[in-house]
């Protein structure tokens, strides 16, 4: 039991961080304070605590605290602790994927492509955007209005002739001499910049005054296509879906239903949106949706979301207790002036009630399938008969081709669906080609090592009965083991047909195509499958790109590098005659004789 007396008698009144600690030493809440002793005396009164807070108190064994200098850099602290632990206690967002960005490139003839992470390769870049799709989305459209590179630089490196991007008008073609002079190539992709900085009109402008210039002096072809541009730009303008004078903005609303907040981020950037994301924060029981939001905020803004730009001005549909000190965090951290706006008018208050709209879209898109996954859950636990809730489910898949690269998957459901972060791949050797019994059996021996493991409530083998006695054969001596249930393809092979096999008792039932209870245990199954083939593909292309080389005497990684480079790739190596092989440097004609011969005879 925590002496939480002895604890406050000494404690501090200046601000700063506390952490509180369960028995096993995991933190289970972070918390910041102007006064320290004030407010972690607060957790320890009877009168009006919450449900929350009661069971907090109650596994807390020790507490940790940090003091700052304001309350400033105490939230800036709370912020990196809860993401670094990610308590128990603590609202948490879980969504940390770095923000994508369109780059051009600082090449000769520069490329357009898409980026992530740091901005360490010189170009300029356009963003952030919302998501992958809207970047590829954007790079589309690109494609069809300025004529530069989008291909990667490997492939741009090693052109002879122009590809099919050049044939539909879509690229210049500045990887081959004669077809395009710098001049010309670098004046649409400063045209490309200016569209994408949002200067549509100057954009346009420009345009007419080259088509105008062409058409004076008869080159009636180059007038033509500027004339294309033009009318495809001024198609896209006409299609802007929401345009306005704001240069920067991030907008985020909320809605809320049945315990579930939805969190919708619009995003604007020099006069266009550029889109949205929805987020669903994990939110612990008894917490009021205005904390979860204002933690959602802290979390979001303060630290980053690797690469986020943070605007000048971010407009909420709602207000937020400490708004004045997460604005100062938020600034001190940017290192610049970040406006927290509320109560908004005219444009911007039609901003706000649009990320509203898109916030209800998605929150009644999460209703419905938590509803219909719920649904499903229910259905399977009265399936089979189970008296405790079903909290955790586990299906293994093998995948190998003719035996070889062979890999095991293990994915993890609980009732809000996947539990990515706990899916694991084993590697499978040391057995015989094309033996899925003894892979199964190898695959559980790696995932469950004793019984003091996490184990499932029921546990899938997608496979038939050969595949479902390993897993008994594993188990077969613990004190406890999970339900076990194999998933057999039925007679035509066909979806819907599929046979449960119980673990031990060998009990088969076929269930009809539209029960829900299928429906579930298809798409445990079906995502343990795809999670197998990811895996097993990525084997296969590794060992397709290195395995020739390796095997071969003498070439060790600086001169499959070398070879690699100077060739442009493993097909180039395998279609290189000797001569051209022993002109690679570092490379001599007898070795060039021992690759040419080694890559002919497979």
């Amino acid at each position: 039991m925590f002496d939480h007396k002895s604890f406050l008698k000494n404690l501090t009144n200046r601000p700063g961080v506390y952490r509180m600690y369960d028995s096993a030493g995991t933190v289970i809440y972070v918390g910041k304070a102007k006064d320290l002793k004030k407010r972690v005396s607060s957790y320890f009164t009877r009168s009006q605590q919450s449900a929350k807070t009661v069971a907090l108190v109650a596994n807390i064994a020790n507490i940790e605290v940090t003091v700052t200098n304001t309350e400033t850099e105490a939230l800036i602290l709370e912020n990196h602790l809860i993401k670094a632990n990610r308590p128990k206690y603590n609202v948490l967002l879980r969504d940390d994927k770095s923000y994508p960005y369109i780059m051009v490139s600082g090449h000769r003839h520069p490329r357009i492509g898409v980026h992530r992470g740091s901005r360490k390769e010189k170009g300029d870049y356009f963003g952030p955007y919302p998501s992958a799709g809207a970047v590829r989305e954007s790079l589309k459209l690109m494609q069809r209005l300025f004529p530069v590179r989008q291909c990667d630089d490997s492939v741009y490196r090693n052109r002879s002739r122009p590809c099919l991007q050049y044939q539909l008008k879509r690229c210049l073609a500045p990887c081959v001499e004669g077809y395009v002079t710098d001049e010309a190539y670098s004046e649409q992709v400063k045209l490309a910049k200016l569209f994408l900085t949002g200067k549509n009109q100057q954009v346009i402008t420009n345009l007419v005054e080259k088509m105008e210039l062409a058409s004076k002096t008869l080159q009636f072809e180059d007038a033509a296509r500027f004339r294309d541009q033009i009318q495809a730009l001024r198609t896209v303008q006409e299609r802007q879906w929401v345009s306005g004078d704001a240069e920067e903005l991030d907008i985020i609303a909320t809605a809320e239903r049945q315990g579930v907040l939805a969190v919708q981020v619009l995003i604007v950037r020099d006069n266009k949106v550029l889109g949205s994301r929805s987020y669903f924060p994990k939110i612990p029981k008894d917490t009021a949706s205005s904390e979860a939001f204002q933690a959602f905020l802290q979390q979001f803004y303060l630290g980053g979301l690797h690469g986020r730009q943070v605007p000048s001005e971010v407009l909420l549909g709602q207000e937020v207790p400490e708004l004045a000190l997460i604005a100062d965090a938020v600034s001190t951290e940017a290192n610049r002036k970040v406006q927290f706006k509320t109560n908004v008018r005219g444009e911007r208050r039609r901003y706000v009630e649009l990320a509203r709209k898109n916030a209800e879209t998605a929150l009644d898109a999460q209703l419905a399938h938590k509803g219909t996954l719920a649904g499903r859950y229910k259905a399977l636990k009265q399936l089979l008969a189970m008296d405790a809730p079903i909290e955790r489910m586990e299906c293994f898949d093998i995948s190998h081709t003719q035996g070889t690269h062979t890999v095991a998957s293990n994915v993890v459901f609980g009732p809000e669906g996947p539990l990515k972060s706990d899916y694991r791949r084993f590697n499978i050797d040391g057995i015989t080609p094309g033996d899925d019994y003894a892979a199964m059996a190898q695959a559980m021996s790696r995932r469950f090592k004793s019984p003091e493991d996490t184990l499932p409530d029921i546990l899938f083998i997608d496979g038939g009965k050969g595949q479902l006695s390993q897993a008994e054969a594993h188990f077969e001596d613990w004190p406890r083991a999970p339900l076990l249930i194999g998933v057999a393809k039925g007679v035509d092979r066909r979806a819907g047909q599929e046979v449960l096999i119980f673990g031990y008792t060998r009990k088969e039932i076929t269930l009809p195509p539209d029960s829900p209870a299928l429906h579930l245990v298809q798409h445990i199954r079906d995502e343990s499958h795809r999670f197998a083939i990811t895996g097993h593909r990525g084997q296969r292309a590794k060992a397709g790109r290195t395995s020739t080389l390796e095997n071969i005497e003498g070439v060790g990684p600086k001169r499959r590098q070398q070879l690699l480079k100077f060739m442009g790739g493993l097909q180039q190596v395998k279609s290189a005659s000797i001569d051209e092989l022993a002109k690679v440097p570092g490379i001599s004609r007898s070795l060039a004789e021992k690759i040419h011969d080694t890559l002919h005879s497979h």
